[in-house]
């Protein structure tokens, strides 16, 4: 976990980020917290390679996860200029330029780029766009065997059919199969190469999936499409 230090300096920046009105209005604390949610799913197994967070926006969960984890390989994809302006500011503000990159781009974008195409060991999301914009942008990013992990409403955390974790997985909060009604459509997701597999409950939830095969070529659709017309509802 950060230290004092650390903390302090994280106070500071996120302080920042909700002067600039980049981050809401929920005490900080409990942001945090929801953040540091994210790190439990990333480490509920061992990983090895990048991670990259959609819409970073005000930078959490980003720039709790680079925080706390000082191995972490992370970069921060947001499409707007003050967002990313912030975002450098605080990476450099918090010493974390040798592991964080902060990119411009849009989501649809950046998923055809060679130098991140099927790049990532995890993607996380935390209000980023619905599912199905959400997943057609990141499972370009994703290699084979790498999880997207969003962030879910709470009406929506409260998942059934608890699964068998192996003691070296083990944590305070209930990890549970993904319901099949849940935002996440089995054959929707699978058109992207990615399955539904888990839901957490951290209190937070959260729903975590797995590339199972490789994206097809043909997504993510050019900019703006992904909303228009969603692959799944």
């Amino acid at each position: 976990m950060a230290g004092l230090d650390a903390d302090g300096r994280l106070q500071s920046v996120l302080e920042e980020a909700r002067r600039r009105s980049l981050v809401g209005g929920l005490p900080m604390a409990k942001q945090i917290a929801h953040s540091e949610g994210f790190l439990r799913a990333l480490l509920l197994e061992s990983f090895e390679g990048p991670v990259l967070e959609l819409g970073s926006g005000g930078g959490l969960p980003g720039l709790v996860l680079a925080l706390e984890d000082r191995d972490l390989q992370l970069v921060l994809v947001d499409s707007a200029r003050r967002s990313v302006e912030f975002l450098c500011w605080a990476v450099e503000e918090l010493q974390l330029s040798a592991r964080v990159e902060v990119v411009k781009v849009r989501a649809e974008q950046i998923g055809r780029e060679d130098q991140y195409r099927g790049s990532f060991a995890a993607v996380v999301a935390r209000s980023f766009a619905p599912p199905a914009v959400t997943a057609e942008c990141a499972a370009p990013l994703l290699r084979v065997g790498g999880r997207l992990i969003v962030s879910e409403p709470p009406a929506t955390a409260s998942p059934v059919n608890a699964l068998e974790v192996s003691p070296s997985e083990a944590t305070d909060h209930p990890v549970e199969s993904l319901p099949a009604e849940s935002r996440w459509p089995v054959a929707g997701c699978l058109q992207l190469g990615l399955a539904p597999e888990l839901a957490l409950r951290d209190p937070f939830g959260f729903a975590v999936l797995r590339q199972v095969s490789r994206c097809p070529d043909k997504f993510p659709r050019r900019t703006g499409i992904p909303a228009k017309r969603p692959i799944f509802s």
